[in-house]
């Protein structure tokens, strides 16, 4: 059986765009638009089986019906072939008898570009019970990717339903299955089948191709589940990179609308992987740094997009954010040590050492944070920026602790910083 491609629509996830950077910051509408999705390439088991392959036995009793409808079918004798399969059928006896009768009359069915005639002979190879369950559910699969090419999505999804009926953990099967219920109009149940693939295949110690989390996110964004933030964070997971990273964290900034403190965080998230991708991204890191009183990182930040040259500085959004820093000098670590010495609330403790974080000095910021706990401060705030903090020093394990202590509100964007850490 030829390898079949499902090519699905190329879909779009829009955000709305940026506003100017000297703009107040608005939760979930100053993120640049989202692309995820790419057409899709689904292919399944090839099924080429020939009467006299080694390892088939053909009964006594049906080896001469079978021979004289491989001739015929060899031949192309379209006048005889019917008549010919009916009487190798008449007499099969044996798992090898029907699995060879099958596949010629697949063979046939596939020529004349039969599809149901194609369903007809997957039901005969199955009956025969020869083939594992998985090849015969990939042969069902590949039938359900000429239906649904063919728009014809009702049959599509039955036979991807059969493939589920004998072989329920495919994983194949059920993303397929999720294009046909997001064809139908059922998003959410796409997306339910999506994610039970993805639990599948890791459940078998494998993944789905990168494509298979870019097409699921699209349709759970789409529909506007929250189910897309998860499948964001599963997407980073599994294919780590600027794309996936910048991708799932608008997601969750479009779908969670977090806080100026939230979107710092999950921008200094990006900084940390590398994913800051163009002016937007740098504009608005300065603008949420800016916001926070952190004008050394809302600094550093501007240098770095311009030194790296993504960030344009004759954009409106940049030009705005340069002029607003003029007046905005940076502290020294004299100034800092001395807010440090001040801070006598855990608030004002997770504050100074956010200063200090921002201006590079990690191990600093990691102390403030721990002090900032001790004193009773916001112990998910303090635990998320203490792990932000030995992350950045390099302590994989350290940071891994402190973020798997976060609790409460900031428990979703310590996740996604556990993800950079693992």
């Amino acid at each position: 059986m030829n390898k079949l491609a499902l090519t699905t629509a190329v879909a779009t996830i829009a955000a709305v765009s940026a506003t100017p950077a000297a703009a107040q910051y608005v939760p979930g509408r100053d993120s640049r638009p989202i692309v995820v999705q790419v057409p899709n390439r689904y292919k399944a088991d090839d099924v080429k089986p020939e009467p006299e392959k080694p390892g088939i036995k053909l009964s006594k009793k049906a080896s001469k019906a079978i021979i004289e409808l491989q001739t015929a079918v060899k031949a192309n004798d379209v006048a005889t072939i019917p008549a010919k399969l009916a009487a190798a059928q008449a007499v099969a006896e044996t798992a090898e008898d029907r699995y060879a009768i099958g596949t010629m009359q697949l063979n046939v069915a596939q020529a004349s570009k039969n599809s149901e005639a194609a369903v007809l002979a997957a039901d005969y190879i199955s009956s025969a019970n020869y083939l594992p369950k998985n090849q015969i559910a990939g042969l069902y699969n590949n039938l359900g990717i000429d239906f649904f090419n063919a728009k014809n999505t009702p049959r599509a999804t039955a036979m991807f339903q059969k493939a589920l009926a004998l072989d329920p953990n495919n994983a194949e099967s059920l993303r397929l299955l999720g294009e046909t219920q997001n064809s139908s109009g059922n998003p959410a149940d796409a997306v339910a089948s999506f994610q039970k693939a993805m639990q599948q295949a890791a459940a078998s110690g494998q993944k789905l191709p990168e494509q298979a989390y870019e097409r699921a996110v699209s349709v759970a964004y789409g529909a506007k589940s929250p189910s897309a933030v998860d499948i964001g964070r599963q997407w980073v997971a599994a294919y780590p990179s600027a794309k996936s990273w910048s991708n799932a964290i608008a997601i969750y900034r479009n779908m969670m609308h977090p806080d100026v403190e939230g979107t710092l965080d999950l921008l200094r998230l990006m900084r940390a992987a590398n994913a800051l991708q163009n002016s937007v991204d740098y504009t608005l890191f300065a603008t949420a740094a800016s916001e926070q009183g952190n004008f050394n990182e809302a600094h550093s930040v501007i240098d770095e997009g311009l030194a790296n040259k993504k960030l344009d500085p004759a954009s409106a959004l940049a030009r705005d954010i340069i002029k607003g820093l003029k007046s905005k000098p940076m502290a020294t670590p004299a100034d800092l040590e001395a807010a440090a010495r001040t801070a006598k609330t855990g608030r004002s403790m997770i504050t100074v050492g956010s200063r200090f974080y921002g201006a590079g000095d990690y191990a600093r910021a990691a102390t403030l944070y721990r002090s900032a706990i001790a004193a009773g401060g916001d112990p998910g705030l303090a635990n998320l920026h203490l792990g932000m903090a030995i992350a950045r020093s390099g302590d994989k394990a350290g940071a891994s602790a402190a973020l798997s202590a976060v609790t409460g509100e900031y428990a979703p964007i310590a996740k996604y910083w556990l993800l950079l850490v693992r």
